[in-house]
């Protein structure tokens, strides 16, 4: 029984200094984000991406690339879709300069009205030209399941 309580507190003890150790690093990114004398320009590859026709119900992800034409890293500091039927993914670690980062939103059509949707993506980032950028993506969602992408 003792040993059994011994490795509890020790996986505790673990998962404490594993969190901390993560938030850390998210602060100190944070704080190089916020700095003004770290902020870097960034290029958008792709800022509208039109996914043409897709069946009401289904899932699509569409994919933004950023570009770092800066000469300090780029943070992508946070990424959030305006609505709930939008979830994203975007590169968490420093854009070096001269290399890519991506963002991808998936999108889920099952819930929207039939028709042209026009969706927008807000992506915070440590940049001169704006620390705010939005993105967009749309197409058409169609009732016919029939329909060739």
């Amino acid at each position: 029984m003792k040993l059994l309580l011994l490795i509890c507190i020790c996986l505790l003890y673990f998962t404490i200094f594993a969190c901390h150790s993560v938030k850390s690093n998210a602060d100190s990114e944070m704080k190089v984000a916020l700095d003004t004398a770290n902020y870097t320009l960034v290029k958008w590859i792709d800022s509208i991406v039109q996914f043409g026709n897709i069946p009401k119900g289904k899932q699509i992800s569409v994919r933004f690339r950023c570009k770092n034409i800066g000469n300090e890293p780029l943070i992508l500091v946070n990424v959030r879709p305006v609505c709930g039927c939008t979830v994203t993914d975007f590169t968490k670690n420093p854009i070096m300069p001269g290399s890519e980062g991506l963002i991808v939103a998936t999108f889920n059509s099952a819930h929207m009205p039939i028709g042209n949707v026009r969706k927008t993506i807000i992506a915070n980032t440590n940049t001169k030209n704006g620390t705010e950028h939005y993105l967009f993506f749309e197409g058409n969602v169609n009732a016919d399941s029939t329909i060739k992408e």
